[in-house]
């Protein structure tokens, strides 16, 4: 029968996993693997995919290390039970210790053999494997070119480290504590399945809205994964997401007043005259997101409104240089974010010459 001391330190090792595998304070002291082994690791900038091999496979050793590390420092802490003699100990602890070294050993053996030609028989190496097409020749090229894609400001990240989330041009990334899942974005297709409403949140007085997404690739060798994030995030997941998106019947995507103004202030805008450019003049990129031209031009007409009202709007000799998108999240971001009835009728200063602009004034290029 197994003795109380030796249940009282199984379940205090069973919490000891519980808080290191929840490992908030240690984050907040730096004491993670990112940190610890730095020098090691390398940068994640410089190169993702070889970072993440890394990381992974030290993940798997110190995980598996825990409990022989237990069992040491149990030696330590209570010397009375004697337990650096195995032959001496009760059967339960000679069993958790051999299960303890079995789990060292099968561990340093599994990413040995990850780690035979440069890393190829890595999980991470075999799901690049499963993406190798022309023009890449082997999985080395496509992680260069993961690799150079995450590199790029303009790409989606969102999440905790456990489960990171990140979207670039080509790809569709998932970061896990053992693996990071890839799907090219020209091959899947991602469904809404779950929402999720949660009451309260540190960052906000209001219901916080979580979704759980479904990437399936069209590859048979790419297993499909689920992604999770606030739904205050999913319009630019959607912005910089190729592949199409369904939404289950079930699903109710909660848009923020944010979403909400932007939805009407394109509507507004498309009401008002529209400018055309002199001819010979062409459409510099959007200053603010650089990923589409700018396609607005503000034009005092507030004042030919009502002759008997006076505007505070004033005249902007700036050249188009924001698109609609970027010029509505910067009149929304001058807000008085607890009176949203009044942003629609309300003057903000221009972005680049501080003039000041109404919705009516806004006009759309063509």
């Amino acid at each position: 029968m197994e003795s109380p001391e030796l249940s009282f330190s199984l379940a205090y090792f069973v919490f000891s996993l519980c808080f290191v595998f929840t490992p908030n304070e240690f984050r907040s002291a730096g004491l993670t693997v990112q940190n610890l082994f730095s020098s090691w690791l390398g940068s994640e900038d410089v190169g993702f995919v070889q970072y993440h091999v890394r990381r992974t496979s030290l993940t798997v050793l110190l995980h598996s290390a825990l409990p022989l590390g237990y069992y040491m420092g149990m030696c330590i802490a209570a010397p009375e039970k004697n337990l650096g003699y195995i032959y001496q100990v009760s059967d339960g602890w000679r069993a958790f210790f051999i299960f303890s070294l079995c789990l060292q050993l099968v561990s340093w053996m599994l990413v040995i053999y990850w780690s035979r030609r440069h890393w190829s028989n890595h999980p991470i190496s075999r799901t690049l494997q499963a993406h190798v097409r022309p023009p890449h020749s082997n999985w080395g090229s496509v992680a260069a070119s993961v690799n150079d894609e995450f590199r790029r400001i303009d790409k989606f990240a969102s999440g905790a480290p456990g489960a990171r989330v990140i979207v670039t041009d080509s790809w569709v990334l998932k970061v896990t504590t053992y693996h990071v899942y890839m799907a090219l974005q020209r091959d899947c297709h991602v469904t809404v399945t779950e929402s999720r409403q949660h009451q309260l949140s540190p960052d906000s007085a209001s219901p916080t809205q979580f979704l759980t997404l479904r990437v399936d690739s069209i590859n048979p060798a790419i297993r499909a994964f689920d992604i999770r994030l606030n739904s205050t995030e999913y319009a630019e997941l959607r912005e910089k997401l190729h592949a199409p998106i369904r939404n289950s019947a079930n699903v109710v995507i909660h848009q923020t007043i944010s979403e909400l103004f932007l939805e009407t202030f394109r509507a507004q805008v498309e009401l008002n005259p529209p400018h055309t450019l002199p001819s010979g003049q062409e459409l510099e990129p959007c200053i603010g997101c650089m990923q589409v031209p700018a396609g607005t031009k503000l034009i005092r007409l507030c004042h030919t409104e009502g002759a008997e009202t006076e505007s505070d709007c004033q005249q902007c000799f700036c050249r188009p240089m924001w698109c609609l998108s970027c010029l509505g999240r910067w009149f929304a971001s001058r807000q008085d974010q607890q009176r949203p009835e009044t942003w629609l009728s309300s003057r903000v200063p221009c972005p680049t010459c501080r003039a000041k602009f109404c919705i009516l004034d806004i006009c759309v290029v063509r």
